[in-house]
């Protein structure tokens, strides 16, 4: 379990990039909830907004125990403070909040400076609107600064078997005490290192995938995207997988594609 967003979450989220609004999704979404899923990501720009549309229609008022994170700020220009102030107000009608539990800069703006993009955030902050603050897709030098301007609760960060190029970014967080997410986390989950250790734990090579990044960091809490109940299910029995030393040690040297 880690501590987000003033609750006690398990270790493995919920991806809602593709999500769309239809009542088999918004369905999907409560019973993802009610299998113990307490993390949901999604964001602004995801379906043009159908999947913050979809997270509020379906869960909205949020129970307590679940996180509902979203994002701001993705394309260029749109870290200026008014842009980013539009696209919150856009999201809290979206998902029928008053206040956002987790509410991420998606990324950093190259035509706002980032102290500029975090202080427009601070400001709902500061409101009781935001709860926590997040950043997406940054390096160290970028965490540390934005630590200046407000506290930070949690990174989110393309990491996995394959892709490690955050590593420091990783250990960073478990020092500080913030939450790291990696998004496309199952990325890295073919190759006959992963594929015998599935088979000796009698799992799938994306739960083993997912077993990895959990022992990587205490800090980490991956967002597996996912439409399916059956691969929800499956994400979530990564959560029963102990790895041996031997075989995380053999999975970080196997490099896996």
């Amino acid at each position: 379990m880690l501590t987000l967003a003033g609750a006690e979450i398990g270790r493995i989220g919920l991806g809602t990039n593709r999500l769309t609004a239809t009542p088999a999704n918004e369905e999907f979404l409560r019973e993802a909830v009610a299998a113990g899923v307490g993390l949901i990501d999604t964001a602004h720009l995801y379906t043009g907004g159908e999947s913050e549309r979809a997270v509020g229609a379906a869960l909205a008022p949020f129970p307590a125990g679940l996180v509902v994170a979203t994002k701001a700020g993705y394309r260029r220009g749109s870290g200026h403070p008014d842009a980013l102030r539009a696209q919150v107000e856009e999201s809290l009608a979206r998902l029928r909040t008053e206040s956002i539990a987790l509410l991420y800069l998606h990324r950093v703006d190259p035509e706002t400076p980032l102290e500029q993009s975090l202080a427009a955030i601070k400001e709902y902050r500061d409101a009781g609107r935001v709860r926590e603050v997040g950043i997406s897709e940054v390096g160290v030098e970028q965490i540390e600064r934005a630590r200046e301007i407000v506290p930070i609760a949690a990174v989110q960060n393309n990491y996995s078997l394959s892709e490690r190029k955050h590593d420091e970014v990783v250990d960073l967080c478990a020092e500080r005490g913030i939450v790291f997410v990696p998004y496309f986390p199952l990325r890295g989950g073919a190759g006959p290192a992963i594929d015998e250790i599935a088979s000796r734990h009698g799992a799938t090579p994306a739960q083993i995938a997912l077993a990895w990044l959990l022992e990587r960091s205490p800090a980490v809490l991956p967002i597996p995207g996912t439409l399916s109940w059956e691969h929800l299910r499956e994400n979530l029995g990564a959560l029963e997988i102990d790895l041996t030393e031997d075989e995380y040690r053999n999975l970080s040297a196997s490099r896996v594609s």
